[in-house]
């Protein structure tokens, strides 16, 4: 107060507003995915209205074009699993590199941080790409090394970057006073790290985590720009051999868009109920 005037002041996100309740970040709710499933029957309806009298139905065509669909659709999240497993490992490291008391590990840990997390994913993905042969010559006898291992890679790289400032985040949001105490009854700087302050770190990583895991999932379409056969080029594909019929564009790329938020829509809704119980603030 000044001079008889209240001055506005800036709240914690807890604080109670104007409006007498805790401010909250907006959530999906199901609502939103009823209305996306129904933009999808009416872009079906519209393509069936402008199809041409005797073609196949839009929805037998999505009905059957399905069992390939989906092999494509699981071959994403095949490839987004294994790049989150490699990425999360790799993180790990390098995130224990960033509060290394060594500073040359410490300084190498923050250019790949740095250097991966703010390159964009496609660039990393023709960089993988490109850079990594096609196959290995051991001992007189050829390995192939397909592209969805390089693409797989290229999406680890971002992964184990922000993987890193999580686990960078997460650890020095411990208060010091733990490696005070920790310090006092005689335990090393490692065993400080594995047995009391990591255990704690576990649920302050796992709802960033889980959101890094849904980008990951929905980014793995753009494998399709460099010759992975996945969903998006299946759908392609598929708009190709029904002898590209513009009535089916919608629908099919409509049809990806469900399978996906299907996919993601409750790791969202997780990672919300988790931020929630552990009150966690990102």
């Amino acid at each position: 107060m000044s001079g008889g005037r209240i001055l506005p002041v800036i709240l914690p996100p807890g604080a109670r507003g104007a409006t007498g309740g805790p401010w909250r970040a907006p959530t999906l709710r199901a609502r939103h995915g009823a209305v996306l499933v129904l933009a999808l029957l009416l872009a079906v309806g519209a393509a069936e209205a402008a199809a041409e009298p005797g073609r196949p139905s839009i929805l037998g065509t999505l009905w059957r074009w399905t069992p390939l669909l989906l092999e494509g659709f699981v071959f994403n999240i095949a490839i987004s699993l294994l790049a989150m497993a490699i990425g999360t490992v790799a993180g790990l490291a390098v995130g224990l590199g960033l509060i290394s008391p060594n500073p040359g590990v410490r300084g190498v840990s923050w250019c790949l941080t740095q250097l991966f997390r703010n390159a964009p994913w496609l660039v990393l993905l023709f960089f993988v790409m490109f850079l990594l042969p096609f196959e290995f010559r051991v001992g007189g006898v050829t390995i192939p090394f397909p592209g969805w291992i390089k693409a797989t890679l290229g999406f680890a790289l971002p992964v184990m970057a922000n993987t890193a400032e999580i686990v960078r985040g997460a650890i020095q949001s411990i208060p010091y006073g733990q490696w005070e105490a920790a310090e006092s009854l005689a335990f090393s700087r490692r065993r400080t790290l594995w047995t009391i302050i990591l255990p704690q770190c576990v649920k302050r990583m796992l709802p960033p985590w889980m959101n890094l895991y849904s980008l990951v999932a929905m980014a793995t379409v753009q494998a399709s720009v460099v010759g992975v056969t996945e969903m998006l080029t299946l759908v392609s594909e598929v708009h190709a051999a029904e002898g590209g019929r513009p009535e089916l564009l919608a629908p099919l790329y409509g049809y990806a868009l469900l399978c996906f938020f299907l996919y993601c829509y409750p790791i969202g809704r997780l990672t919300a109920r988790l931020e929630r119980r552990f009150q966690v603030r990102i």
